[in-house]
């Protein structure tokens, strides 16, 4: 079957179309032909003219100085803007930008320093935040256990298990937060081997739920004599079809993924409502789909691609259960990280109420071990 004109035209190479009309190997290319049709012309004046040749050769050389000038300084000046840019950004002020007027390389140069400054800039907010979200993490069980500590050595209260329960929880606390800073920086290092096997789903998940629902009792426990709150009112489904449904992945990874989406649900789930952890075969032997429904307010569509965004608590007026909080913030990055790793994808889908989260796990024969 013949090309049309169309398709012939597009397949036959053109001989400039890698030429830029406004390029930088364009002006040169300009500057050189217009210095010898200055050189050509003024030999023809002289010519006719009968003019000595050493006028012709001074006035040439003028002219061709006072183009290429011009030429030279349209080519340094942005260079020198973008030194002082450049100069300020090592300086730590991410604030400065090179103008991007140009069409030629010069201009894709300062666009690719415009966009580096944009990333460094990005990055540094995210070390602040970082250091602000640990920081005040960190100040509230370390000022609550102090309380504790010193109301003991001050002979206020007595160091009996009610007193000791405080203390642990606070410390617990400090424990749970240090691990997930961990997480954290393993995450930017990359530094987790994957420990990929063959597991069955069922078993597997179910104790995964019976472990969320042993924490939530013993935190609850320890909590009441604190005044504070932990869900305990929430039920916890597990939904695994086939039941002899098998998975290849790391075990201690997917417990990461799961134990976090069932906490972040759980948190945002109405009283006494319902998270269900529905398992499915995937589309590959041995890959598996995994979802987490909860019965929440969900998530505006607008933060769906926020959501797994390290600090990133979602709305703090969004009513959440009764006594949770919003976190770090860093559970539902975990979860990504740990999902990446697999190869997979993770993200919100679709659902006629609450939030539901989609994970795809690819099988064996997609992703090495």
């Amino acid at each position: 079957m013949s090309a049309g004109p169309a398709g012939r035209g597009q397949g036959r190479k053109q001989p400039w179309g890698n030429v830029r009309p406004f390029s930088i190997k364009t002006k040169l290319g300009a500057l050189v032909v217009v210095s010898v049709l200055i050189t050509t012309g003024l030999s023809v004046i002289a010519v006719h003219t009968k003019t000595e040749l050493r006028f012709i050769t001074v006035f040439s050389m003028i002219a061709t100085l006072l183009i290429t000038q011009f030429v030279a300084h349209s080519l340094t000046a942005p260079l020198d803007d973008m030194n002082a840019v450049a100069r300020s950004i090592s300086h730590g002020d991410y604030t400065r930008r090179v103008r991007e007027s140009r069409r030629d390389e010069l201009g894709d140069l300062a666009q690719t320093i415009n966009v580096m400054a944009d990333e460094l800039e990005a990055q540094d907010r995210q070390r602040k935040e970082l250091v602000a979200n640990v920081s005040h993490e960190l100040r509230t069980p370390i000022a609550g256990l102090r309380a504790v500590l010193e109301n003991i050595v001050d002979g206020v209260t007595e160091a009996d298990p009610e007193t000791m329960r405080t203390a642990l929880k606070q410390t617990e606390r400090l424990g749970r937060l240090v691990e997930t800073l961990l997480d954290l920086s393993r995450l930017d290092n990359g530094v987790v081997p994957l420990k990929k096997r063959r597991f069955e789903v069922w078993p597997y998940l179910s104790g995964v739920l019976k472990e969320a629902n042993m924490v939530a009792s013993a935190r609850a426990s320890m909590a009441s004599g604190s005044g504070s709150h932990t869900r305990t009112d929430v039920h916890l489904h597990l939904d695994v079809s086939p039941p002899e449904l098998a998975a290849h992945a790391d075990p201690e990874r997917i417990h990461q993924v799961v134990a976090n989406l069932i906490d972040n649900a759980v948190k945002h789930s109405p009283p006494h409502g319902r998270v269900t952890v529905r398992a499915r075969q995937g589309a590959e032997p041995e890959s598996l789909e995994l979802e987490v429904l909860d019965e929440g307010p969900g998530i505006p569509r607008t933060e769906w691609h926020r959501v797994f965004e390290r600090f990133n608590r979602g709305n703090v007026n969004r009513p959440h259960g009764p006594g949770s909080d919003g976190g770090t913030g860093l559970g539902l990055a975990i979860a990504r990280w740990a999902v990446d790793l697999h190869g997979g994808r993770i993200g919100v889908a679709e659902s006629e109420r609450g939030c539901r989260i989609l994970i795809t796990l690819p099988g064996p024969s997609s992703v090495p071990s």
